[in-house]
């Protein structure tokens, strides 16, 4: 494990949201920075005061932004590796304390490290030799009250939420406190929690039936792989070996983490939650120079989500995504299939896709394909751009089809495993019909159930802007829309909205 820094220091969303200049974005930035002044105030500074420090802090962070990478740029793992020395960083940002700062902030000993992004680290350093320091401690001051204001008094709980909530995303209302206060839980002592979660939720007999799922997607992506008529012979024999090392990890940690240190008084959560912080970073911080630990969990066992991990090659279900809609140990393969399995199948794709191929089966930063699969990849990724960037977000606004081409690749590949999977599991028997719908159909259902949304127009932009994944509607309809499999199972005809007529596939 290396240490790492990164770009960073937004109020807003994203660096884009600093840079357009639509009505729809100048208007935001409006509204950003009077809430920001609103702030302020209720931190006691006069109008005019509040006012200037609000015009302070959003120019320096539109400096900051003009300096980070894109969410495109992000998505190519090579434009984030750029390891240095010590002596390098403090060449790259002479007038940055790094040094002091990095044992202030208590970090081990350590000669290296990866500077995601240099040029972000010499915008820093140029604005540290050209921002007062007055401008300085109303960021850094802007940044805290930022990060506690839902653990501050009412005002400043009514206030961060009446930008970050009703105008950033349409929320009417701000959710109970009992539903905060879980997502706190869940986010300071989250394996805490989940062990309690695991204990009430999620049965030994739920987690086999996830491991029998998973071996017969893994068989499934095996058949795949060695058929594809575009991947190399040396390719597909270099993707067979990273497929039998992906690491499995089905609902919870093997050992669970110690929370002893981390101090909790009752009447004192704003308290509890920076001491949980202080415990987390030191946690983190404390991986420095040891071995990589694969057993690491990077979500909680209640977190409704999954995910690949390059770096460790392997895939991740907490228990939390083990419930329906995506997954059901009383009913039928089909429909856990079709939820469930189209996501086993979506984690797994991600090690071969255009991000997944450039680590190897041990997790280095290494790119194993040929150049000419590389091409027949791309080509057949193009369709997945122009496909998706056809479709409206909301209003006026298209998505974009380059940030959200891996999950959209992972999608329409997950599913089509999945199937294949399916059809595994019937073994070309005539199977009987549930609720007046065969298997097939039942494995679409199950896949459309999963991606139900209910959406307000302000977070369908926001994530239009920011999320790799596609709304609900473009994650069912576009991918069946590319599957003769759908078409057959509901007797769908050429010409028909839910047959594309330039189909797009990759696994």
């Amino acid at each position: 494990m290396i240490a790492v820094t990164s770009q960073g220091g937004l109020g807003l969303p994203d660096r884009d949201y600093y840079l357009k200049t639509d009505a729809k974005s100048v208007e935001l930035r409006r509204q950003y920075q009077a809430h920001v002044e609103a702030m302020f105030r209720l931190l006691g500074e006069s109008p005019g005061e509040a006012s200037r420090k609000a015009q302070d802090i959003i120019e320096l962070e539109t400096q900051l932004a003009g300096a980070s990478l894109d969410r495109v740029a992000r998505r190519d793992p090579s434009k984030l590796y750029h390891k240095m020395s010590l002596r390098e960083l403090a060449a790259l940002s002479p007038s940055f304390s790094w040094a002091p700062y990095f044992e202030g902030r208590g970090a081990p000993r350590f000669d290296s490290l990866n500077v995601q992004v240099p040029q972000f680290v010499r915008k820093v350093e140029s604005l540290v030799a050209s921002q007062s320091l007055d401008q300085w401690k109303a960021y850094l001051t802007w940044r805290l009250v930022r990060t506690a204001a839902p653990l501050l008094p009412e005002p400043f709980v009514q206030e961060n939420f009446s930008f970050y909530g009703r105008i950033l995303t349409g929320a009417k209302e701000l959710r109970p406190r009992w539903k905060r206060c879980v997502v706190m839980a869940d986010g300071d002592l989250g394996e805490a929690l989940g062990q309690k979660y695991v204990e009430r939720a999620f049965s030994p007999a739920s987690r086999q039936r996830m491991l029998e799922l998973v071996a017969a997607l893994e068989k499934a992506l095996e058949r795949d792989i060695r058929g594809l008529d575009w991947m190399t012979p040396a390719t597909k024999k270099r993707a067979l070996e990273k497929l039998r090392a992906v690491g499995n990890k089905i609902g919870y940690p093997e050992k669970w983490r110690d929370y002893g240190k981390v101090r909790i008084v009752r009447g004192d959560a704003l308290g509890n939650a920076m001491r949980a912080s202080d415990f987390q970073a030191a946690f983190n911080l404390a991986k420095i120079g040891k071995a990589v630990n694969p057993k690491e969990w990077y979500m909680t066992p209640p977190t409704v989500n999954a995910y690949y991990s390059p770096l460790m090659n392997n895939i991740n279900f907490p228990a939390g995504i083990l419930q329906p809609p995506f997954f059901d140990n009383r009913i039928d393969n089909a429909v856990n299939l079709g939820g469930i399995g189209a996501v086993i199948g979506h984690e797994l794709t991600h090690g071969f896709d255009d991000q997944g191929r450039k680590f190897a089966a041990d997790g280095n930063l290494r790119d194993w394909w040929t150049e000419e699969d590389a091409k027949e990849f791309d080509k057949r990724a193009q369709c997945f751009i122009d496909q998706y960037a056809a479709y409206t977000a909301v209003g006026d606004l298209k998505l974009n089809g380059k940030l959200t081409l891996g999950e959209n690749v992972a999608d329409n590949g997950g599913l089509r495993i999945a199937f294949m999977a399916l059809m595994d599991t019937l073994e070309g028997k005539p199977q009987p019909k549930i609720d007046g719908f065969t298997p097939q159909q039942r494995f679409f259902l199950g896949w459309s159930q999963i991606w139900c949304q209910n959406i307000t127009e302000e977070a369908a932009r926001l994530r239009a802007l920011t999320d790799p994944h596609s709304p609900g509607r473009y994650r069912v309809n576009g991918v069946v829309s590319n599957m003769p499999e759908f078409r057959d199972a509901f007797g769908c005809q050429a010409g028909q909205p839910m047959v594309r007529e330039r189909a797009c596939k990759v696994w």
